[in-house]
């Protein structure tokens, strides 16, 4: 079949990569424009331009699908499907049109829950138990198109939104070419409409989150700071200091010191108070980065970073 697929990240880039491997013939790829990136704003290619690039794949790379002009050169190319995956920009009705059996989206996700740009840092912080991935047709609205398969993926205690990540685009990556497989031998694809219940939506993760609030509980902090891993990162400051915070363990004790107030420090981790009301719980922070410097456990940090007792996070 003739295969297009529109994607950007490295989620992305595991379905591309699974589907040229299937043999379906790929006449183009579109992804989002360069960006530059670090400090020193260098501009590089996104996973699947890079890999698109790597197997000798047309792309297109358009800032907009909104306008018509903009969409002509895909328009141009005759497609059976168009895979998407992660692509970062809407796709109005003359490209949802465009595909002789139209598109379909990797989702990652059990739709209905957590439609949306952030379904797995949100299903981390909402400490779900039970994720997955949804082959979705696309339509109109956000993520509400009916599914044509499911996988799930079971959410770990240890899970971060890197390793989780990895593990969705795995599961992702499997299920499109079983679908497209299904697609090509029965030249359709059976779907099943969403529920009505258990809808949920998972809002981009916006800068201002990355601030941890000391007075939300230990297993709520705990469950931002590995879904924030490794993107954007979570981080409070100390004594006007800013610091990353990466890892954290919930400590079952009590204390009545004030929200973000450090009670221990050792070089097994620092515990922090947390949490509303009088009385509060504890996290032990375990891996942090200091400002300008790299990850690091607690141990080497407090080697060229003074951390006692009463000091505060804010």
């Amino acid at each position: 079949m003739r295969v297009g697929f529109a994607g950007t990240t490295g989620f992305a880039a595991r379905a591309l990569a699974a589907i040229a491997a299937a043999g379906h013939t790929i006449p183009v790829v579109l992804t989002r424009p360069d960006k530059p990136k670090g400090r020193g704003m260098k501009v590089d290619a996104s996973p699947v331009k890079a890999l698109a690039e790597s197997l000798g794949l047309p792309l297109l790379q358009p800032f907009t699908l909104k306008d018509e002009a903009a969409r002509l050169p895909a328009l141009a190319i005759p497609l059976d499907v168009l895979v998407v995956a992660a692509y970062g920009l809407l796709l109005p009705p003359g490209i949802l049109d465009w595909p002789r059996h139209g598109c379909i989206n990797i989702h990652a996700s059990r739709l209905p829950r957590w439609r949306g740009a952030a379904p797995i840092q949100r299903a981390i912080e909402a400490g779900d138990a039970l994720t997955g991935v949804s082959i979705m047709r696309m339509d109109a609205g956000l993520d509400t198109g009916p599914v044509v398969t499911m996988r799930d993926v079971p959410i770990l205690r240890s899970d971060t939104g890197g390793s989780l990540t990895g593990k969705l685009a795995d599961a992702g990556a499997l299920a499109i070419v079983d679908a497209l497989a299904a697609l090509a031998r029965d030249q359709t694809l059976r779907s099943t409409p969403q529920s009505d219940d258990g809808i949920s939506y998972a809002r981009k993760v916006d800068a201002s989150e990355r601030a941890v609030e000391w007075s939300r509980t230990a297993r709520e902090i705990e469950r931002k700071l590995r879904a924030f891993d490794p993107v954007p990162g979570a981080s409070s400051t100390i004594d006007g200091r800013s610091v990353k915070l990466w890892s954290a363990e919930v400590r079952d004790v009590e204390t009545d010191a004030p929200s973000g107030t450090v009670v221990a420090v050792a070089a097994s981790g620092v515990d922090v108070a947390c949490g509303p009301g009088a009385v509060r719980g504890l996290v032990r922070l375990t891996e942090v980065q200091p400002a300008g410097g790299r990850r690091m456990p607690v141990a080497a940090w407090l080697a060229g970073h003074a951390v006692s007792r009463g000091s505060r996070f804010s």
